[in-house]
């Protein structure tokens, strides 16, 4: 017992500082979270009770109208009301005490039941709380200078017990009691004490990590415990990023209004399609917020996070992940495997063809994947790894030194035969115009530069190269590419990157861990296979988070195949009218009520008053008229093209969601900044 204690205290790993509110564990596990519909931050949510939302319902100008209304004549009624009641009192001789203040408190007493009954009856119908609550009280909650509360940190009542699942489990619990455990220490034991569950073999190992480290045992690999410079709102409980608040308009449904907006796993693995201009707070409001949730979750061992965009992107700094890829930067630790999603030499060497083909050469694309399967297929068999970018090019371009080495070395190894056809096929077309062989080796030549040299396996100084099959563990990976020093480059690693995880997610044979893919800007990133593959993610617990400043960028062929692939769409203020009408065809119509006012000239009366109304018209040059009113409801967009293109506020966006199991939540207006 004394040897625990003493090892205990020893090896009591301290809590990194991790976010800039004090964080109390036994709350935190303790906070309500109760189930709600998609898009909801579900940490201390409070459904709107259906009194407060009927009266949400109402419109601004109505529910102001008739509360000034109904003050009016609550004034009136008090002032009424008092007086009368006073001289009924007089009449029956209760005024008239010989104590003076006996007399006041009576007044005040007849006062406060009339006001009583006033703020009763007229605050009611007039709805005065709804006012207050709109209107006055954020007013004064703006002019009254607060000490700043924590978010998310009500009250717990009574004692907690955050250990309950781990009491009986040799001294786990009580280890743990003495240590300072942040929300991602607690998520990973707790994850992996249910893997422990499922193989009871493992008992004795976690028992004696646990006593070993404390809160940091089963850690990440990196041995990182939390995220550097965290500053999302994360639960990690629930696995939700809250991203700002939905705002209580009549588009958005009743259940979200004034409610938290978050994502998780459940709605990313459909998907995320998010549109708009430079400037408008997509990275900044979804890509790093995305990316700093995958990042913790694979901390806490339950997810796997790629992150791709250009290298002065801010996506996080380099400390957040465990492999860094930037290809021109002679920093950099890791490059990439060019091939490494694919399981076949032939599936390798047509996900590569498909990535270098820009989108206007994208109709050879099929002779383009069968010329360069008949290079990487028996250069494989012949030498046992697949070439690197230099013999790649040279032996699409036809060079006669590699294309020796490559029959003498199927020779070696007892396989000619089988590639006899290849080889012979390549030679007759080499050197005639329609060869994609010269094509795909143009195209190799952007990446075949001494600066990108050491960024892809085959080189002679080649960094340890990353493939996408490690996709199985909690990494953390972030690849910048270089789109000011090479552009062209960057949008080939871009289309190769995104082919490849596809690839990677849809293969895994263990897919406990959700894997998540976040890329800031996919113009270059999205072509047929990649719409294609983002279908077959949703039932590999795997999810993309694609960023666009337009769909225009886009092939025509690609833009609603694209909008059908992806289960959650988010427009940005700024998109033009043409990206506005995707939107609003994808979020469909809905009913409204429309109220018609028909004026006809007024015919009524006899000779007395059609006499008058010819005068009038005669005095007035206008014709009498009536009106008629009709109500009917009426199918209309949700949100038009011209609301999205023109009439979005900075700082907001549209997002509409569906979840894995097939939930869906209609568009929602939502406040990025809140």
């Amino acid at each position: 017992m004394e040897h625990t204690q003493h090892t205990a205290q020893t090896n009591r790993t301290p809590l990194p500082a991790q976010r800039p509110h004090p964080f109390h564990l036994p709350t935190w596990v303790a906070a309500p979270r109760p189930q709600t519909p998609p898009g909801i931050y579900r940490q201390n949510y409070v459904p709107m009770p259906e009194s407060r939302a009927e009266a949400a319902a109402i419109p601004a100008g109505p529910l102001l109208l008739r509360a000034v209304l109904n003050l009016a004549v609550g004034v009136v009624v008090y002032l009424e009301g008092t007086s009368l009641l006073q001289g009924l009192l007089s009449t029956l001789g209760l005024t008239a005490p010989s104590s003076f203040v006996v007399s006041l408190l009576i007044a005040a007493a007849v006062n406060v039941a009339v006001i009583a009954a006033v703020f009763m009856l007229f605050g009611r119908m007039g709805r005065w709380a709804e006012v207050w609550r709109r209107w006055i009280a954020p007013t004064l909650a703006r002019t009254v200078t607060q000490e700043p509360a924590a978010p998310d940190a009500p009250a717990v009542v009574g004692p907690v017990d955050v250990w309950a699942e781990l009491r009986g489990v040799g001294d786990v619990a009580g280890r743990l009691e003495g240590e300072a455990v942040g929300d991602v220490d607690y998520v990973r034991i707790h994850q992996a004490w249910r893997s422990v569950v499922a193989e009871p073999s493992l008992v004795g190992e976690f028992v004696e990590q646990v006593a070993a480290r404390g809160a940091a045992a089963c850690g990440h690999p990196s041995g990182a415990r939390d995220l550097p410079g965290r500053g999302g709102r994360h639960d990690l409980l629930v696995r939700q990023v809250r991203l700002g608040t939905t705002q209580d308009v009549i588009k958005n449904p009743l259940s979200h209004r004034s409610a938290g907006f978050a994502l998780d796993p459940e709605v990313l693995g459909t998907s995320l399609l998010a549109v708009g201009p430079a400037g408008t707070g997509k990275t900044a409001g979804l890509a790093r917020p995305v990316a700093e949730a995958l990042c913790l979750q694979a901390l806490a061992g339950a997810a796997c996070a790629v992150v791709v965009g250009a290298a002065e992107a801010d996506l996080g700094p380099d400390s957040w992940y465990d492999v860094v890829i930037a290809p021109g930067d002679p920093a950099a630790p890791y490059g990439l495997d060019l091939y490494g999603a694919a399981p076949t030499a032939d599936e390798a060497a047509a996900r590569l063809a498909d990535a270098l083909l820009p989108d206007e050469l994208a109709s050879r694309g099929e002779s383009a994947r069968t010329a360069m399967q008949q290079v990487v297929g028996p250069f494989q068999a012949a030498y046992g790894r697949y070439p690197g970018v230099r013999e790649l090019r040279g032996l699409l371009g036809g060079e006669p030194e590699g294309w020796a080495a490559v029959a003498e070395g199927l020779r070696a190894a007892g396989r000619y035969a089988e590639f006899e056809a290849d080889l012979q096929q390549r030679a007759a077309r080499h050197g005639r115009a329609d060869d994609p062989g010269a094509l795909l080796a143009d195209r190799l030549a952007l990446l075949d530069r001494p600066a990108l040299a050491s960024a892809f396996s085959g080189g002679p100084d080649a960094r340890p190269a990353f493939a996408m099959r490690a996709l199985e563990h909690p990494l953390r990976v972030r690849v910048k590419l270089p789109e000011r020093s090479h552009p062209e480059a960057a949008r080939m690693l871009s289309r190769l990157l995104v082919g490849q995880f596809v690839q990677a997610v849809t293969a895994r044979k263990d897919r406990t861990l959700f894997a998540g893919l976040v890329v800031d800007d996919a113009t270059a990133a999205v072509d047929a296979q990649t719409v294609r593959g983002l279908q077959g993610m949703r039932g590999a617990n795997a999810g993309a988070v694609l960023l666009l400043r337009t769909l225009a960028d886009l092939p025509e062929a690609l833009r609603a195949p694209l909008f059908g692939a992806v289960g959650c769409r988010m427009a940005f203020p700024g998109i033009a009218p043409w990206d506005g009408k995707l939107f609003s065809e994808a979020w469909g119509t809905h009913l409204v009520k429309e109220t018609a006012i028909t004026h006809t000239p007024d015919t009524s009366g006899g000779m007395l008053r059609r006499s008058a109304r010819t005068v009038r018209k005669l005095l007035s040059g206008t014709t009498a008229q009536t009106q008629s009113v009709t109500t009917r409801d009426v199918e209309r967009h949700r949100w038009s093209p011209s609301d999205l293109a023109h009439a979005l506020p900075t700082g907001h966006a549209v997002v509409s969601l569906t979840s894995v199991g097939g939930e869906q939540v209609p568009p929602l207006l939502v406040d990025l900044r809140g």
